[in-house]
């Protein structure tokens, strides 16, 4: 929609694909990497301990540019951040993909993940100013949820089946095409918005704070585990992470024109929302985490077979997100909604940490990750729907931008502490004298009921925050795309 005229020959709903799209594109790198990891390891000649830089090497500076990121969507418009992040996001893929050495590889991986983070911080903030009825955007972010959880989840599968048939580098070069195609439709298509500019008093020096703040934090938490959690230089940098932030924050409670306007936070909706998100997303990484571990190591599934494994979870997350959610929400609530689906996740974690070890895939994955995905299709739209209604289109890209940043905190934190669990159950058996499959499978069982808790724990949060019951969205009122710059979303 570039041209005010082709607004009514152009679906708003085209508008939502691409930019879903260009959020799967995202996500799925993001999971796709972990199932070549051995095949990049031969390749490459990475050591066991270097290899893990493969996905820190991306994860590191997305974590700590998404804040910045959605506060320069605000600024110099949405669309431009946004495509300008998939083209580097795509050139950068194909880098990785000709990548002949570990420097290559870590550095391209590095590249990436700028791009990654320029263009994700954006997606959010667009989707929910697309439409100005709640139902029609109740619908668009249930959209959105699919296309991240739905990424996360074919992400196994995928990485499976391309390095399987051809080899680990098509895992990179995949992003190429979708780069290219949302590029260029989005340049069609999505509607111009010009932004604040930079005219006014920007904050430069808390894009500063935050950004080394996060990268740092980020870059702190994902090698405590190699490092310790009491090793001198990961106390150092965690708190020297911390004092970047909290002279972040300080910095923002003072500035004329803050990054990030504390008064977001007076929302009780948005604050809950983020806290329940980094935990759930905590918990979620430990499906994708110690599923797969359980698969190939008990099991003794394939790479191929581990990732069609996750085909039913997928399927499930998209029937609920793009079809079930948005009707229940209309009818029950945000909130109901966001309740029964972390319920869901807390039940499905439980059944899963009695997996067993001569188990079978039908008895002991299936049932359980069938219930996650109708869980997480639920809780995923609710809890976004609940962060976003009570932002304005202006501040919804440093909303997005945060939505994101607590993602990437909740699954850095939530792999590392559980995975801990896990590893510190798995010594106590292995002591104890038990075998190595029946350690190892204790301590899966020990990360799944870690996850359980998360989601639990967030269930309690919501419960506590959300007092206040969430009404449903009222009925839709126009199917025209919103404004960029309009009336502040109702709260709810």
């Amino acid at each position: 929609m570039v041209r005010t005229g082709q607004r009514s020959a152009i679906s708003p709903w085209v508008t939502i694909a691409i930019l879903c799209t260009g959020q799967m594109m995202i996500v799925l790198d993001q999971n796709i990497v972990n199932v070549a990891l051995p095949a990049v390891q031969r390749g490459l000649g990475f050591s066991s301990g270097d290899l893990v830089w493969v996905v820190n090497a991306y994860v590191i500076p997305f974590g700590g540019l998404l804040l910045l990121a959605g506060r320069l969507g605000d600024l110099l418009g949405r669309k431009a951040v946004f495509l300008t992040g998939i083209g580097l996001f795509s050139v950068s893929s194909v880098l990785c993909g000709f990548a002949s050495s570990e420097g290559m590889l870590m550095g391209a991986r590095f590249v990436q993940g700028i791009g990654g983070a320029v263009a994700s911080a954006c997606i959010l903030g667009m989707v929910a100013t697309t439409f100005a009825s709640e139902g029609k955007r109740t619908q668009a972010i249930a959209a959105y949820s699919f296309a991240s959880a739905g990424g996360g989840a074919v992400g196994p599968l995928l990485g499976g089946v391309l390095t399987g048939l051809l080899s680990w580098h098509w895992i990179f070069f995949i992003n190429l095409p979708i780069g290219v195609v949302v590029v260029l439709a989005g340049l069609r298509v999505i509607a111009r918005d010009p932004g604040e500019g930079l005219g006014k008093r920007t904050d430069f020096l808390g894009a500063v704070l935050v950004t080394a703040g996060m990268t740092l934090l980020v870059y702190t938490i994902v090698n405590a585990e190699q490092a310790g959690w009491r090793a001198t230089r990961t106390v150092v940098l965690g708190v020297l992470a911390v004092a970047l932030l909290a002279g972040f924050f300080f910095r923002q409670a003072t500035a004329r024109e803050p990054l990030l306007p504390l008064r977001l936070f007076r929302s009780r909706s948005l604050t809950a929302a983020n806290v329940v998100q980094f935990l759930v997303i905590a918990g979620m990484f430990g499906l994708l985490y110690f599923g797969t571990l359980y698969l190939q190591r008990v099991l003794r599934y394939s790479p191929l077979e581990a990732g069609l494994s996750f085909v039913p979870i997928a399927v499930v997350i998209a029937a609920v997100s793009l079809g079930l959610s948005a009707r229940l929400i209309a009818r029950f609530g945000l909130r109901a909604v966001l309740f029964a689906g972390l319920v869901l996740n807390v039940a499905a974690f439980v059944v899963l940490s009695f997996a067993r070890l001569g188990g079978t895939f039908g008895v002991d994955f299936l049932p359980a990750s069938l219930v996650m995905g109708l869980g997480f299709g639920l809780t995923a739209p609710a809890m976004m729907g609940l962060g976003m209604a009570s932002v304005s289109p202006a501040e919804s890209g440093i909303a997005s931008g945060l939505f994101n940043t607590t993602q990437q905190i909740g699954g850095a934190v939530g792999l590392t502490v559980l995975s801990a669990f896990a590893a510190s159950r798995t010594n106590a058996l292995t002591a104890a004298g038990h075998g190595q499959a029946a350690s190892l499978l204790g301590g899966y069982h020990a990360g799944f009921l870690a996850a359980a808790a998360c989601q639990f724990i967030a269930l309690a949060v919501g419960a506590v925050m959300l007092r206040v019951v969430v009404p449903a969205p009222g009925p839709e009122q126009a199917d025209e795309p919103a404004e960029p710059h309009g009336d502040r979303l109702s709260s709810r």
